[in-house]
Parts: C-alpha cells; structure tokens; sequence
C-alpha cells in the first residue's frame, strides 16, 4: 500500500496535489509554496516566494507542467497569509491560472517569480465576479471569494474531445442569499493558456488573459463553505469529483464532495437569485460524506485514488497521502 509522508511544513496547510506516474514525482501545494517529493518521499526540490494563495493543482503528462490556482485578494484569507509569513502589504485583487515548469524544479527554495518557473494566464471572470454585486445588492456575484479548484478534463459530454483547463470558483458560505447555491466552473483550452501566459511579478501584475473563458459552467449543490476545494477528472468512471468544505443552510444535507456525471452535456437552466441562466451540469448523485479530498485528491484513472489527509504535528502543518477505490457503490474505501 503506496502511503507519503509531507514532512513538517510550517502554518500553512496543504492545498492540492499532482502526480507523475510516468517519472515517480508527486507535487503538493502548501498554501505559498510548491513541493516536489519522489514516490520514495524524498523532497526533490521547492518553489516559494509566493505571497498570494495557492490552492489545488493538476500535472499535465503532456506538457510536464504543474496547474494552479493562485489569488491575491484583501479578506480573511489574504490577511491570514499575511500574518503567517510576517509581511505587510496590500495587495491588490486579481486571480490567475499559473503553470509550474516542473523540469526546472531541481533544488530546494526555489523562487517562483526569479527562477523562471511558474508563468500566469490572468482569468477577467473571477475578478469581475469577486468585484461585482449578486442578489439583493450583495457583494460577489454569485458569492465568488476567488478560485480555488483546478482540473483537467475532456468537455462533458465528448469523452474523446482534447482536454481543456478547468478552475472552480471559491464561494463565501453566506446563508442570507440564494446565488450562491451553484458551484462556478470555467473551461479554458489549453492554447489561451499558451497564447496568453507571461511571467508574473508582484510589484505589477499583469492583465493577460482572455476577456471570457470558453465557458462557464454551474453545478447545484446548495452553498458551501470557500467553495470548490479539490477538482479532480477519474476517467475510470467518467466523472468530475469536486471536494468542498461543507455548507451550514439547513435546507440542504450539506455533503463533503460532489460527483459529476461526465458522459452528459451540460442544459441551460434558470440559476437561483440572479434571474439568470447559465449551462448547468449533472450531478451522479445527490453527493457524499467524505472526510477527505479537500486538500488534496488524485485519479490514477483505474478506480484509484490518492488522498491527502491532513494534519498538524509539532505546532505545524502535514499530510500522509493515502491510497483509496472507488466501489461499485460509488464510495471510496482505504486500500489494504
């Protein structure tokens, strides 16, 4: 049973991971920071300096390339990561899809923005979305608080169409209105990544980036709390599993993780609170209790996955990577 260990890695927890199977390299996201580790747990090498937040992350086989989430925003959120690296600044709002070049990652304490690493695609629909107002003049369209989840996939309901970047949007947990019971998925291809990415500084962040996604998809799941934490592709059963943190209306069962059926297109239908409409996707099920997933999941696309489990140890922040199936019944069991 394949089972890693993350190491201590200081207060900032684990956000994602990625896999290599054909080069035995695994890849966690600590917040600020992007770990390389060997299948043996060896840590290969490191990027850091990041001052915004990273959440999950996808390895895509055929560019080498790491995927991410990464935002810099002013709320709780922004302001906890502050304090725990010790800086003061401000900074200013803006979300982006960014790619590690994992090649070049060949030594601890890399710098993200000096070594030549990491480059950014700027994603407008967030930005407008976490700037603008939704229900009843409430602030965030659609209660968008950034992005979070990031995958890679086929288009829903073409399994062999070319695979396309998908980011899911973070949303507040905000009980008092009705917009934010759908998840937010954008759909990028792979060439507006590549026609429009640049390196990314802080001191002044580009706006290169598509005036629109491709598209813009909604799954009702009854509001959660952040929103997408985990997206992850199984193409054993041809669904999108999406991990969230679990919502507080007592109107819905509030679930840990949600399974799209990824063999159906998505229909437009009216969304909640905004007297609008949008491409709606199918969900297998009604959803799961799931301790885990949030921080962390994998599809090695045979029934098996690897999950994050995270942890605090010593006053800091950890994960054991743990491997699951999928059952017939449609829950994921701890391998033996």
């Amino acid at each position: 049973m394949f089972e890693l260990y993350t190491g201590l890695q200081g207060k900032l927890h684990i956000q994602g991971i990625a896999v290599d199977e054909k080069n035995q390299y695994i890849y966690c996201s600590f917040t600020t920071k992007l770990i390389k580790y060997d299948f043996d747990g060896n840590i290969v090498g490191s990027v850091g300096g990041l001052t915004g937040h990273m959440g999950c992350i996808g390895f895509c086989p055929e560019d080498g390339r790491v995927y991410g989430s990464l935002e810099y925003k002013n709320d709780n959120i922004g302001r906890g990561i502050h304090q725990a690296l010790g800086v003061e600044k401000i900074n200013e709002d803006a979300f982006y899809l960014v790619a590690f070049d994992t090649a070049k990652i060949v030594r601890a304490d890399m710098d993200a923005y000096k070594d030549g690493i990491m480059t950014a695609v700027f994603l407008a629909d967030p930005t407008r979305d976490y700037s603008e107002y939704g229900e009843n003049g409430q602030k965030h369209r659609y209660g968008c608080s950034g992005i979070d989840g990031v995958g890679i996939a086929p288009l829903p309901g073409e399994k062999n169409s070319e695979k396309h970047l998908y980011v899911a949007y973070g949303i507040y947990n905000e009980t008092n209105r009705t917009d934010n019971d759908h998840q937010v998925i954008l759909c990028l291809p792979f060439s507006d990544f590549r026609r429009y990415e640049q390196p990314l500084t802080e001191k002044a962040m580009h706006r290169s980036g598509p005036s629109r996604a491709l598209r813009k998809f909604f799954v009702f799941t009854g509001n959660t709390d952040w929103g997408v934490q985990n997206l992850e592709y199984d193409a054993y059963s041809d669904a999108l599993f999406l991990a969230v943190y679990h919502g507080y209306k007592p109107q819905y069962r509030n679930y840990d993780m949600f399974c799209l059926d990824w063999t159906k297109k998505p229909e437009r239908q009216a969304l909640n609170g905004l007297h609008e409409d949008g491409e709606v996707l199918t969900l297998k099920n009604d959803g799961m209790f799931f301790s885990f997933g949030s921080t962390g999941m994998y599809s090695f696309g045979d029934g098996r996955f690897l999950f994050s489990e995270e942890c605090v140890e010593d006053g800091e922040e950890c994960s054991y990577l743990r491997m699951y199936h999928l059952t017939e019944s449609g829950i994921f069991e701890r391998e033996k």
